[in-house]
Order: structure tokens, then C-alpha cells, then sequence
């Protein structure tokens, strides 16, 4: 059985974003790639408020740059899925793969045009026109979920207690 899906935060800029994403990826089993530096200094203790308890239960993969993080990801032949406001493709018109990596980048400033280049894929959420983003950990949920429907990875989870 392939590697499930995983999600990278690209020096996340605000903890309690970081923490809801661990949190996500907790509950759902998907690893989290954390790819310093944050914008905030990074503990247990800033994750705690939005990471609760689950802080214990999830797959979270430090990267100490890009660079490593990317170095890693060719050497694993995972394709890289850039969640981005200035991609064409819509999140629900494109076919996920079982490991593919989905990238966040900071919440402030996203990620530099040639990490965006370097992605083998890009995807955007549709919007109201007038909008102009959604926060990312939402839009980091809705592709997940996505991806996860497509590829089989909420199947695994049946029969696992329902949270609420």
C-alpha cells in the first residue's frame, strides 16, 4: 500500500495555523512536513492551543529548508501539489496520486516564484472573484479532502470512531 498523501507548510508564519494543520493531519493519518523557518518561535508550547492533544499523534516531519525538504522529496519520487491562488488548474478538476505531497505556503506571502516553479502541479481553490484567499489551513483541508476522496485514503480510515 502506497504512502498516504502528506501535507508540507512552507515556513509557516503563524502557530495556530501550524497547529490545526498537525491536528488535521492527526485525525485524517496524513504525515505534516514542517520546512523551517517559522515565523514564530517553534515549540510544543506555541502548537498546544490549536494542536491540543494531538500533538502526540501525528506524523510531523522537520525540514531544517527548502532545499532538504525538496532533495528529500525527488530522492522519494513524490510529486509536489502547490495549493495557490495564481494557479489555472481548479483543486477538483486534476487527478491526485496516492503519495503526492500538498504544499501550503506562508500565510503571509505564499511561496517564492521558483518554489512555485519547482512544483509538478498547482491547484487553486475557485472563489468569489472578489476574494482574494482563504486561510490556509481551510484551503489546505478542502485539497486534502479532495485528494483523499480520489485516492482512497478516507476508505482506509472506515470503521475508525467519528469525531466531532
Amino acid at each position: 500500500m502506497p504512502l498516504p498523501i502528506a501535507l508540507a507548510l512552507y515556513q509557516p508564519d503563524i502557530a495556530l495555523n501550524t497547529g490545526t494543520l498537525l491536528r488535521l493531519g492527526a485525525c485524517l493519518g496524513v504525515p505534516v512536513h514542517i520546512i523551517h523557518p517559522t515565523g514564530f518561535a517553534f515549540s510544543r508550547a506555541a502548537l498546544k492551543r490549536s494542536g491540543m492533544d494531538y500533538l502526540d499523534s501525528v506524523e510531523m516531519i522537520e525540514h531544517d529548508s527548502y532545499a532538504r525538504f525538496d532533495h528529500w522529496r525527488q530522492d522519494q519520487g513524490k510529486r509536489l501539489v502547490l495549493l495557490t491562488t495564481r494557479a489555472s488548474t481548479p483543486h477538483h478538476g486534476t487527478q491526485y496520486e496516492a503519495d503526492d505531497i500538498l504544499m501550503v505556503g506562508r500565510e503571509s506571502a505564499g511561496v517564492p516564484p521558483e518554489i512555485a516553479d519547482s512544483a509538478e502541479l498547482r491547484v487553486r481553490i475557485p472563489m468569489q472573484p472578489a476574494s482574494r484567499s482563504l486561510n490556509v489551513a481551510i484551503s489546505a483541508s478542502i485539497v486534502l479532502g479532495e485528494a483523499l476522496r480520489q485516492t482512497g485514503g478516507f476508505e482506509r480510515l472506515a470503521g475508525s470512531p467519528a469525531t466531532g
